[in-house]
This record gives C-alpha cells, sequence and structure tokens, in this order.
C-alpha cells in the first residue's frame, strides 16, 4: 500500500522486496503495521507480489527493514 523500500532481483528472475520501513520524521501510512518481505517471479506473464510467511519466534512488531540484498551460493 505504501509501496517499497528497496528490491532485489536474483540472476533467475524472482524479486525480493522489502517494505514497511518507519523512518522517524517521515509520516507512515500503517503506522501499528510490522514490515514485511515479498517474493515476486518476473518470469510469470502477470507478475504479482506475495508476502512471505516470515518464521515463528521472530519478533514481528520490531520488524522494521530497510534494505535487502541476497546471497546466491
Amino acid at each position: 500500500e505504501a509501496g517499497s523500500e528497496d528490491i532485489d532481483i536474483l540472476p533467475n528472475g524472482l524479486a525480493f522486496i522489502s517494505s514497511g520501513l518507519k523512518y522517524p520524521g517521515l509520516k507512515s501510512f500503517a503506522p501499528d503495521k510490522p514490515g514485511e518481505i515479498f517474493l515476486m517471479d518476473l518470469n510469470e506473464d502477470y507478475p504479482r507480489a506475495v508476502e512471505l510467511r516470515i518464521s515463528r519466534g521472530f519478533d514481528l512488531s520490531l520488524f522494521n527493514p530497510h534494505g535487502i540484498s541476497t546471497y546466491v551460493d
């Protein structure tokens, strides 16, 4: 809803998108909503961003992603 903060595209066409950055002094459209990571397959005819589920035990209330990068081994 408020846009993405960063995107990293893998060589195979999968894109990881971080969203939900809350920065002091900037208006937040959803101040109580935690940050999110989305996956988009750019190989599809009509790609759409799908929210990834974050593991249990992770404190989502503190998740405030600023940037994203991937490591391919």
